[in-house]
């Protein structure tokens, strides 16, 4: 065997390596789902006696943390179609719409918009708390949300510019 054709097939079989790391996902995923309940069992004692403030910061985090969520199923799901294989999912059983449909561009925006959405909904809960909060912080979260928004608006431009271009690929 050509030594080109060793290291191609084993670059290639390589790609198997990512395996473990988007199960390891389905682990972070579980902790979230613990950490989830864990504030519901907080809450549910303290509802009636709770500020309105509170409570909405409350389902703040827990809106919070099913974005999250949802931002982890995308990524382990999409990227182990995307760079390892193919799932296989049974005739009869329930599969997601966007299975197979989303490729490497599509996961990058997708998971740009989300890190925008939980950015929002984590400045809304700053701003929330706002008069415990310096304002020079306050200066800094929007500053950074500001940078999420338009790394996301510039990734969307410089995709839409390549596809329409047919310079590149969109990966």
């Amino acid at each position: 065997m050509k030594l080109e054709a060793l290291i191609e097939k084993t670059m290639y079989r390589s790609r198997w390596l990512l395996a473990p790391i988007y199960l390891g996902l389905s682990l972070v995923l579980l902790a979230l789902a613990i950490k989830f309940f864990q504030e519901i069992f907080h809450l549910l004692p303290h509802v009636i006696e709770m500020a309105e403030a509170d409570m909405v910061l409350v389902v703040l985090s827990l809106i919070d943390i099913a974005m999250v969520g949802g931002l982890i199923v995308m990524v382990m799901m999409s990227g182990y179609e995307n760079f390892v294989s193919q799932l296989d999912v049974d005739e009869g059983e329930e599969k997601l719409g966007w299975l197979g449909k989303m490729d490497a561009s599509s996961l990058k925006m997708k998971i740009a918009a989300s890190i925008v959405a939980i950015s929002s909904i984590h400045l809304l809960k700053v701003f929330m708390n706002a008069p415990n909060i310096s304002n020079d912080k306050l200066l800094w979260y929007v500053i950074l949300h500001l940078t999420f928004v338009l790394s996301a608006f510039a990734m969307g431009w410089l995709d839409r510019i390549t596809k329409h271009s047919g310079t590149g690929s969109s990966q």
